[in-house]
């Protein structure tokens, strides 16, 4: 039995792997927006680079601590990876300041906290709706950036439940971070 458990445990790494190389294989090659419009550019300065890099490297860690908790937990095997990662969204909140959000984009409500509740949110389903691949507003103290995630005909069966074709629809995830006073915009 518990050998079943561990060949269980990776095959589900190796799915989720998988699906996220297709997912970003599948975002690449479907979008039509320029490489310069989707490049990062380089930090200015090492404070930048180490401040990219503590978020990031809390965003993997944390996600690989709720990925084992709920994931490969006997008595809790039904959760989701939307509702998990929302865990991790809570710790970038507290540790960085850095607010995440789900956004409902052209899909079934499966959570009312995911639809958009703001005037930046609602226009970024708009454009986020029309193929855009991202959104972003920046007022005197903070940055928001919504960006577009394909849900696949993999995804469908959860996120649409009465479809009538398996094309690709969209969801969103927004990020809000604050925004150093005399920052350029």
């Amino acid at each position: 039995m518990k050998h079943f458990k561990v060949l269980r445990a990776w095959a589900i790494i190796a799915m989720a792997l998988l699906m996220t190389i297709s997912v970003i294989a599948d975002e690449s090659i479907q979008t039509n927006v320029s490489e310069n419009e989707t490049r990062i550019a380089p930090a200015s300065s090492v404070l930048e680079a180490r401040a990219r890099a503590r978020m990031l490297h809390e965003l993997v860690r944390g996600t690989l601590q709720i990925m084992h908790r709920d994931f490969f937990d006997e008595d809790n095997a039904h959760a989701i990876p939307s509702a998990s990662l929302e865990d991790v969204f809570h710790e970038m909140g507290d540790s960085y300041d850095v607010k995440m959000k789900w956004l409902t984009v052209n899909t079934d409500v499966v959570n009312v906290d995911h639809d958009p509740e703001t005037p930046f949110e609602k226009h970024a389903v708009k454009l986020l709706a029309a193929g855009k691949p991202f959104a972003e507003q920046t007022t005197a103290d903070r940055y928001q950036f919504a960006g577009s995630i394909r849900l696949g005909s993999q995804c469908l069966k959860c996120h649409v439940k009465r479809r009538t074709s398996n094309e690709d629809r969209t969801a969103g995830l927004v990020i809000t971070m604050p925004l150093a006073s005399g920052q350029p915009r």
